[in-house]
C-alpha cells in the first residue's frame, strides 16, 4: 500500500492496485463520523462502440450503460437498497458520459456495507424477464425527462452542438434504443467494462486505511476474474461544424430558458494538461459570467436574467464544450449582449482584479470541498479516470496566470462553433 502525501492540504491518500487489477484508494479523515464509498467503472453513455483486444468489434444500443446501472441493484434474493438500509446506509448510483458510480454513505456497520458494495457490483443478475420489466421503468423515466425544461434545454444544446460523437445522445437512450437491449448484451457490456482493471474503489471518512485495505483485499481474493485485454473505444470523427445553430423546444415554462454553447476539440488532453485547461477555463468563465462579474450585474439589473444564469465547462478525451445561460425574458437579446461582451473582452482581456477574484474563489471552493467527504467521493474518480491527481488542483490553481485565462478566452469562443438551445412556451415541441 502506497501513501501519497499532500503536505499543504494535510492529507494522505493510500492506494494499492490489487492482483486482479482493481485500484483501491483510501482517504482517511480523522474525527469524521460519516464514511462515503464509491465503486466506479470507466464506462459511460458514450461507450457504445468498442472492442476488447483479441475479440470482435461491437456496437451496442444507446442507453445501455444507464440500463446496466439500474439492473445491478437487483439480486435473486431481493433489492440491494434494502440490504444497505438494514445496515444503516444510504445507497445510490449514477451514470454520466464517461463513468458509472455506485456509492453509499454510512456511520455504522462499515464492514458489512463495504462488502455489500463490492459484492453486488461484482455479481450481475440479468434474466429475460427482469430486463423486459426494466424497459418499461426506464421508458417512463425517459418520458419524464422529455417534459423537464431544464433537461431539454441542456441536452437540446448538446444535440445541436454535436453531429457524430455519442455525447449528444441522452444518457438514458431512447425508447427505441432500449427496446433493443437484451440480457446477452448486458452481460457483454458488464464483462467488458466491469472488469476490476477498468474500475476503482474509493473510501473516505473516519477510517483506518490498513483495516479497509485488508477488508478489500480479502473480499477480492475470494473472487476470480479472467485476464482481459485492452478496451478499445471507437468514435466516428466529429466535424468541426455544429449540427444546428439553434434548437427551440416548446414546453409550459413561466420564463424562457436559453443555453448558449461552444464546441471545441479536446485534442485528447489527459492528466495535468487536461486539468490545467479545465481550471483555466473555469476561472475565465467565472470572471466573465459569475454573479460577481460586471456583466452579470448589468444583465440582472436590466431584468434580462434570473439567478439561474451561470456557466459550466466539460472536458474529456473525446469532447469539450462550454454552456452559458439560464432563464431569460428575451433569449435573442441575451445572445446579442453575450456576443458583445465576449467581443469586448477578447480585445481588452480580462481585468487583473477580476481574474484574481475568480481564481481565489475557485481555490477557496476546492479547499472547502476537501472538507466534504461526499464531494470528494463523487469527484475523486472523475479525475483519476482522466489520468489526473485531484491533489494537483491546488498547485494548478496557484500557478494559473492572467495570460492562461486570456488564452482560453481567445480560443474558446469561436462563433462558428456556437449553438443555442431555447425552451419557451407556446407552439409544439
Amino acid at each position: 500500500m502506497e501513501a501519497i502525501k499532500a503536505e499543504r492540504l494535510n492529507e494522505t491518500l493510500y492506494t494499492e492496485q490489487l492482483p486482479n487489477g482493481l485500484t483501491v484508494y483510501i482517504l482517511p479523515k480523522p474525527g469524521y463520523q460519516k464514511t462515503y464509498a464509491t465503486f466506479s467503472t470507466k464506462y459511460g453513455s458514450v461507450d457504445n462502440h468498442f472492442q476488447v483486444t483479441g475479440k470482435e468489434e461491437i456496437r451496442v444500443p444507446d442507453g445501455i450503460a444507464h440500463f446496466l446501472e439500474h439492473k445491478m441493484f437487483e439480486e435473486p434474493e431481493g433489492d440491494v437498497f434494502a440490504k444497505f438500509a438494514s445496515n444503516g446506509a444510504s445507497a445510490n448510483a449514477f451514470t454520466s458520459f464517461d463513468r458509472t458510480v455506485y456509492l453509499f454513505s454510512a456511520t455504522e456497520n462499515l464492514k458489512e456495507n463495504l462488502n455489500t458494495l463490492l459484492d453486488f457490483v461484482q455479481n450481475p443478475y440479468f434474466t429475460d424477464d427482469n430486463v423486459e420489466k426494466e424497459k418499461g421503468i426506464i421508458g417512463q423515466e425517459i418520458k419524464m425527462y422529455q417534459d423537464n425544461p431544464d433537461w431539454r434545454v441542456y441536452f437540446g444544446l448538446i444535440e445541436a452542438l454535436y453531429q457524430k460523437h455519442p455525447v449528444h445522445i441522452d444518457i438514458a437512450g431512447t425508447i427505441e434504443s432500449i427496446a433493443q437491449i437484451t440480457k446477452e448484451t448486458l452481460y457483454t457490456c458488464y464483462h467488458t467494462f466491469y472488469h476490476p482493471e477498468n474500475m476503482a474503489f474509493f473510501v473516505v471518512g473516519g477510517v483506518d486505511p490498513v483495516e479497509i485495505m485488508e477488508l478489500v483485499r480479502a473480499n477480492q481474493a475470494g473472487k476470480t476474474f479472467p485476464p482481459q485485454g485492452e478496451i478499445l473505444r471507437y468514435f466516428d470523427p466529429e466535424p468541426a461544424a455544429v449540427r444546428q445553430k439553434e434548437r427551440i423546444v416548446h414546453l409550459p415554462v413561466s420564463l424562457p430558458k436559453c443555453y448558449i454553447g461552444f464546441k471545441e476539440e479536446s485534442a485528447g488532453l489527459t492528466g495535468r494538461d487536461a486539468l490545467k485547461q479545465e481550471l483555466a477555463t473555469k476561472v475565465m468563465l467565472d470572471a466573465l459570467f459569475s454573479p460577481s462579474s460586471d456583466f452579470y450585474q448589468r444583465l440582472y439589473d436590466d431584468n434580462l436574467i434570473s439567478d439561474s444564469f451561470g456557466s459550466e465547462y466539460n472536458l474529456a478525451e473525446g469532447y469539450a464544450f462550454t454552456v452559458i445561460g439560464g432563464e431569460t425574458r428575451d433569449p435573442d437579446e441575451l445572445l446579442v449582449r453575450l456576443k458583445a461582451e465576449i467581443t469586448a473582452m477578447d480585445k481588452t482581456g480580462i481585468p487583473q482584479a477580476a481574474f484574481e477574484r475568480s481564481r481565489r474563489k475557485k481555490l477557496g471552493g476546492f479547499l472547502r470541498m476537501m472538507n466534504s467527504p461526499e464531494s470528494l467521493a463523487n469527484e475523486f474518480t472523475r479525475y483519476a479516470f482522466r489520468g489526473a491527481n485531484m491533489f494537483d488542483i491546488l498547485p494548478v490553481y496557484e500557478e494559473l496566470t492572467l495570460e492562461d485565462a486570456n488564452a482560453r478566452l481567445r480560443k474558446l469562443f469561436d462563433w462558428e462553433s456556437m449553438s443555442v438551445s431555447v425552451v419557451k412556451s407556446g407552439g409544439a415541441s
